[in-house]
């Protein structure tokens, strides 16, 4: 059988580096680094691979890229392992685009694109509790260079497992995430990261009284970011200060805080991104998304796992469904609902969502 009747897979690759491209897939038992399925490099970022004609093709292919084993696997455009590829039952060329790579099991980041990370006060006051907390902010790569620039603005909760090292509960990785989107020129986004009370955690992001906890200060809480942190934020740096480009973020109590945030400041706050909300802490939730909520462009992204607690869909598709009961229109309200069967509770696939969530609340329609 000439080479020309023989599947031949072409792959480019932005990200090229010195490590060697292998095909690992239903053919090799899924082996990351199986050396008769080394690809050829042709070019810079460009490789060539053609199956022996003695392939036994009796099925689809099914197939990943990796740079020699699976902490070295193809990554999308998000920095999230992808589905696996899919070859029908023909000789064909087949031609593919990796845009990220996994290195040493980290997610992939492009250095140069990292946002610049700054301490905006080590304890800022909030007055609406007697506190004070630590609050970092984000900044895009060309902050300082580009000076006639204003961007966006993110507040999100839970700053220790956002960026950076993490915590023990794990890390978001949003400032290598950022970093993937400013290469698609997705992140010219501001992020300012608030840290959370520690013990006082559920008190501050909790708006309802609660058997276990007593009285949550969450109204409180809302009131400080939306009436004294954004204006000192809007007031010290390059912002849009408008409704339509500020947002709250956050997951599990974060989540219930922001949608909380969202329901009584629709009128500062326009963008929402909600992952797996800790709902159950009170019914009066829904009550107040119909009591209170009155959007004006708004976009809400809800996000939940199916691998989280029993209550976690049925609570979200409620929240969805009490919010689209009443009758706004496109203008007004946009909701997008991303459910993963296989989601779990925890900060590693909250960081996989949120690059999804920041490219469709500010630069329109995710293609995932």
């Amino acid at each position: 059988m000439s080479e020309r009747n023989q599947l031949c897979l072409e792959l480019t690759t932005p990200q090229d580096d010195d490590r060697p491209v292998f095909i690992s897939g239903n053919f090799c038992e899924w082996h990351p680094d199986e050396p008769k399925f080394e690809m050829t490099k042709v070019a810079k970022g460009k490789y060539k691979f053609v199956f022996s004609s003695e392939l036994q093709r009796s099925e689809a292919i099914e197939y990943k890229y990796t740079r020699g084993g699976w902490d070295h696997v193809e990554l999308d455009n998000y920095g999230n392992p992808g589905l696996n590829r899919l070859i029908p039952l023909k000789p064909a060329k087949v031609q593919d685009f990796v845009p990220h790579w996994r290195n040493f099991g980290s997610t992939a980041f492009i250095k140069r694109l990292m946002p610049k990370i700054e301490l905006v006060s080590e304890e800022f006051v909030i007055p609406q509790l007697g506190k004070s907390r630590k609050v970092n902010i984000l900044l895009p790569h060309d902050y300082d260079s580009s000076p006639e620039k204003s961007y966006p603005v993110l507040y999100m909760q839970d700053a220790q497992n956002l960026y950076g090292e993490g915590s023990v509960y794990g890390n978001w990785e949003i400032d290598k995430r950022l970093s993937l989107l400013a290469s698609q020129q997705k992140g010219d986004v501001i992020v300012v990261a608030i840290d959370h009370g520690d013990e006082d955690r559920f008190v501050e992001y909790s708006p309802y009284k609660s058997v276990q906890k007593g009285k949550g200060q969450g109204m409180k809480y809302a009131n400080f970011i939306a009436k004294t942190l954004k204006p000192y934020i809007d007031k010290n740096y390059r912002t849009k200060p408008e409704r339509q480009f500020t947002g709250i973020g956050g997951s599990s109590m974060g989540g219930l805080i922001s949608i909380y945030a969202g329901f009584m400041y629709p009128e500062t706050v326009g963008r929402l991104m909600v992952f797996s909300p800790s709902l159950w802490v009170s019914n009066k939730i829904y009550f107040d998304a119909v009591e209170f909520f009155n959007p004006i462009d708004t976009k809400i992204y809800l996000y939940a796992g199916g691998k989280e607690s029993k209550f976690m869909l049925p609570n979200v598709n409620r929240l969805k469904s009490t919010i689209e009961g009443q009758g706004f229109d496109a203008s007004k309200l946009e909701i997008h609902a991303s459910v993963d069967p296989k989601g779990e509770h925890k900060e590693k696939r909250w960081g996989q969502e949120f690059p999804k969530a920041i490219e469709w609340m500010f630069f329109g329609d995710s293609k995932s």
